[in-house]
C-alpha cells in the first residue's frame, strides 16, 4: 500500500490536471445526458476525449502513454456504468453510443497496437518462426481429421509437433505459434459461416467482422491451453511433474467450458475426429466425448515427450531414432487397437446389427421430408405459398399410408404460425388423412405487458399436430446460436435488447418434452449436440431423438457433415436413436449404435421413410455424464489456479535465492 501511495505522490502535476479536466468533462456530459431508454446518441460525450487528447503534447504524459489511456478509460467507464445504473427504464437502463465507443475503442486500439508490435518481434526470432511452422503443421492437419475429412485416426499423432513446440520453446514463442496456428485451424473448421453473407441476414461487412472475431475467440482457447501447459511443465510437486501429466484432463475441462453459458458453441472438440469410423466410437457410452479428447491429448503429449528424451536426442542415424521412439509409439497404437477391438466386439453382437428389430410393432414408421429450399428465398413473402405447397405436396405424394410420424424441417413454415391459420389447418388435415403425427418447425411469439422491454417474446419452435385432435403442442429451442439468434447476456443486461445486429432476437425455451405414444423428444438445430439435453430427455424416459434443422445457411460446405457427426456422437453416447430432418440435407436415420441409413445428399429434394427401432438400453455415460462434465469444469478451474499460483510462488523463491 505504501508503494502505491508513493507512486501517486511521484506523479507530475500535469497528470493531476489531466485527470481533473477529464473528470469535470465527464461530470458535465453525465449531467446533460438525455432522458430516453436504450442506446442513444449525445454529441457532448465527445468532449471528455477531446479534452484528453491535447495533454499528449506534454512529454511527461506522452512518455507514460499507458497511464494516460488507462486513466481516461477508467474514468469514462465509471460514468458509463453510472449512467446505465441510475437510469432505470423498466429495468433496461440506458447508455450513450458515443460514450460506449470512446470508452472501449481507445484501449482496444492500443491493445491491438501492442499485439501487432509483439507479433512483429516474435516473427523476427528464428525460434518463433520454427515454432509457428510446427504448430501450423499440427493444427492445420488436425482440421482435416473431422468428418467428412479423412484424417480421423491420425488425430492420435497429429498434435505431436504442437506439443514439441511447447516442450522446446519459451512461453512467448509457444503462445505466438499457437495463436496463429489456431487461427488457421478454426478458419478451416468454421469458414462456412461466411456463407451467411449470401443470405442477406445482416450486413456482409458485419458478418465478416463477426466471423473474424469468432475465429479469434476460439483461437484464444488454444492459447489458454498453451499458456497453462507451459506453466504446468515448470511446476514440480515433491519433485514430480504431476500437473504436467494430468494436462489432458485440463484440456477436456477447457472444452467443457464451451458447452455452458450464453457463448456456448461445442462444435469442434478434439474427440469428434473419429466420426468416420464407427468401430472407434463404441467406447462413447462409457467415457463420452470428453474421454476421447483426453485419450487424444494424452497420446500426442506422450509421443512429443519422447522426442525430448536423451535416447532420441543422442541417436545419430534415422534407424536409431526410429528405434528410440518406437516404445513411445506404443501409446497411440495401443489406444487405437483397444478402441478398434472393443468397438468390433460391440458391433459383432446380434443386437448391434444395423437397425436391429426395426420391424417390431412398437417401433414407429417415420418419414422425413427434405424440400431443399434455398435459404436466400426461404423468407421471401412472395414465395411463401410455393414453399409451403412444395413441402406439403412432397409429404402427400411420397409418404406411405402406414406412416406414424411425418417430420418437416426447422422453420418449414417460414412465418409465425399464429399468422398462418390456413397452413395449420392443412397440417391438421394431413395428420388426419395419414393418421400420423406431424412435427414441423415455425416461429411463434407471445405479446408482453405494456411497458416491457420486449414488446414480444419470439420463439424458434417446433409444433406437433396429432391426428383426430385439434390444436398443437409446442417445443421451443433451448440453445440459441450466439449473435445469430440472440445477443448473449441480454437477460443480465436488458439494454442489449435494444441492440440490432440482424440477429433473430429469440427467447430460449425451458422444457424438454417427451411425447407419447413412442416416447420421443424433439430437438431443434444444434440443441441435439448438447449432451446434457439428451441425458435429460433419457432420464425422463425418452427413447428417440427427432432432430429438425436447417443447415441451408451454410451452403455447400463441410458444415452439414460436421453437424451430422456431432448428432451421431450423441446417439451412441446415450444409445438414443435419431431421426434427423435437415431442410437442405443431410437428413438421416441413426440407430443406437450409430449406424446410418438412407442419408440424403445436400441440396436435393428427398423423402425418406423407415421404421426406427427405439432405445432398448441405458448407458453408463447417460447416468454419470452430468457428474463427469461438472467435475471437469471444476477441475479446469482448480488446475488453472494451482498452476498459476504455484508458478508465481516458485518464481519468488528463485528470486530470493
Amino acid at each position: 500500500m505504501k508503494k502505491f501511495f508513493d507512486t501517486l505522490n511521484a506523479l507530475p502535476k500535469i497528470f493531476w490536471v489531466f485527470t481533473a479536466a477529464v473528470l469535470v468533462a465527464e461530470i458535465v456530459a453525465f449531467a446533460l445526458r438525455p432522458d430516453e431508454p436504450g442506446l442513444y446518441t449525445h454529441n457532448i460525450q465527445i468532449v471528455p476525449f477531446a479534452i484528453a487528447l491535447p495533454f499528449l503534447l506534454f512529454k511527461s504524459i506522452r512518455s507514460k502513454f499507458t497511464r494516460w489511456i488507462y486513466t481516461y478509460g477508467v474514468i469514462a467507464f465509471a460514468f458509463l456504468a453510472l449512467d446505465y445504473a441510475t437510469a432505470d427504464y423498466n429495468g433496461a437502463g440506458h447508455a450513450g453510443l458515443i460514450q460506449l465507443a470512446l470508452t472501449f475503442l481507445p484501449p482496444c486500439l492500443y491493445w491491438l497496437t501492442l499485439f501487432l508490435r509483439w507479433n512483429y518481434f516474435r516473427f523476427k526470432e528464428q525460434d518463433s518462426r520454427t515454432a509457428l511452422i510446427l504448430s501450423i503443421f499440427a493444427w492445420g492437419l488436425y482440421a482435416f481429421a473431422f468428418p467428412p475429412m479423412p484424417l480421423g485416426p491420425a488425430a492420435l499423432l497429429l498434435l505431436v509437433p504442437w506439443f514439441m513446440v511447447m516442450n522446446r520453446y519459451g512461453r512467448q514463442q509457444a503462445i505466438f505459434a499457437t495463436f496463429w496456428s489456431g487461427i488457421l485451424y478454426n478458419s478451416i473448421n468454421y469458414y462456412w459461416i461466411y456463407n451467411v453473407m449470401h443470405v442477406d441476414a445482416a450486413p456482409s461487412g458485419l458478418i465478416l467482422l463477426g466471423l473474424f472475431l469468432l475465429i479469434s475467440y476460439f483461437s484464444a482457447y488454444n492459447v489458454l491451453a498453451a499458456y497453462v501447459y507451459t506453466l504446468a511443465k515448470e511446476v514440480s510437486i515433491k519433485g514430480k511433474k504431476l500437473l504436467f501429466w494430468i494436462f489432458p484432463l485440463f484440456y477436456a475441462g477447457l472444452e467443457m467450458t464451451r458447452t455452458r453459458g450464453d457463448f456456448s458453441f461445442p462444435w469442434s472438440h478434439l474427440g469428434y475426429a473419429f466420426g468416420n469410423h464407427l468401430e472407434l466410437l463404441q467406447a462413447l457410452p462409457w467415457i463420452g466425448i470428453f474421454g476421447y479428447t483426453i485419450l487424444i491429448v494424452a497420446s500426442n503429449q506422450i509421443v512429443a515427450y519422447s522426442f525430448e528424451q536423451r535416447s532420441f536426442q543422442n541417436a545419430t542415424g534415422i534407424l536409431q531414432k526410429i528405434r528410440s521412439i518406437a516404445p513411445h509409439l506404443c501409446v497411440p497404437i495401443a489406444i487405437f487397437i483397444t478402441l478398434l477391438v472393443q468397438g468390433s466386439i460391440v458391433l459383432s453382437s446380434p443386437e448391434a446389427a444395423p437397425f436391429y428389430n426395426a420391424e417390431k410393432e412398437e417401433n414407429p414408421s417415420i418419414a422425413l421430408v427434405q424440400p431443399s429450399i434455398e435459404q436466400g428465398m426461404k423468407w421471401s413473402k412472395d414465395r411463401f405459398d410455393s414453399i409451403v405447397n412444395k413441402t406439403l405436396n412432397m409429404a402427400i405424394d411420397s409418404i406411405d399410408d402406414n406412416v406414424n410420424l411425418i417430420v418437416l424441417a426447422e422453420t418449414a413454415i417460414p412465418d409465425y404460425i399464429k399468422r398462418q391459420p390456413s397452413v395449420s389447418h392443412r397440417l391438421q388435415v394431413l395428420a388426419n388423412r395419414k393418421n400420423a403425427y406431424i412435427l414441423t418447425g415455425a416461429l411463434d411469439y407471445k405479446k408482453n405487458k405494456p411497458g416491457s422491454i420486449r414488446k414480444y417474446d419470439i420463439y424458434n419452435a417446433a409444433f406437433l399436430f396429432s391426428p383426430a385432435t385439434q390444436g398443437y403442442q409446442r417445443y421451443i429451442k433451448k440453445h440459441l446460436v450466439p449473435f445469430s439468434e440472440r445477443i448473449p447476456f441480454d437477460d443480465i443486461f436488458p439494454i442489449l435488447n435494444y441492440v440490432d445486429l440482424g440477429e433473430g432476437d429469440f427467447v430460449p425455451g425451458t422444457e424438454t418434452p417427451v411425447y407419447p405414444p413412442y416416447d420421443w423428444t424433439p430437438y431443434i438445430c444444434y440443441d441435439a449436440i448438447f449432451g446434457d439435453l439428451v441425458r435429460e430427455a433419457a432420464r425422463e424416459g425418452s427413447r428417440l431423438m427427432v432432430n429438425i434443422t436447417n443447415d441451408g445457411w451454410f451452403g455447400k460446405s463441410t458444415a452439414p457433415y460436421q453437424h451430422l457427426n456431432l448428432v451421431r456422437y450423441r446417439a451412441i453416447e446415450n444409445a438414443m436413436p435419431v431421426a434427423r430432418m435437415a431442410n437442405s440435407g443431410i437428413s438421416s436415420f441413426i440407430d443406437q449404435y450409430g449406424h446410418y441409413d438412407m442419408n440424403t445428399q445436400i441440396y436435393t429434394d428427398a423423402v425418406i421413410q423407415r421404421k426406427v427401432p427405439l432405445k432398448t438400453k441405458d448407458t453408463l455415460y447417460t447416468k454419470i455424464g452430468d457428474f463427469v462434465e461438472t467435475s471437469l469444469l471444476w477441475f479446469f478451474l482448480f488446475y488453472f489456479i494451482i498452476c498459476f499460483v504455484t508458478n508465481k510462488v516458485n518464481k519468488k523463491i528463485k528470486a530470493k535465492a
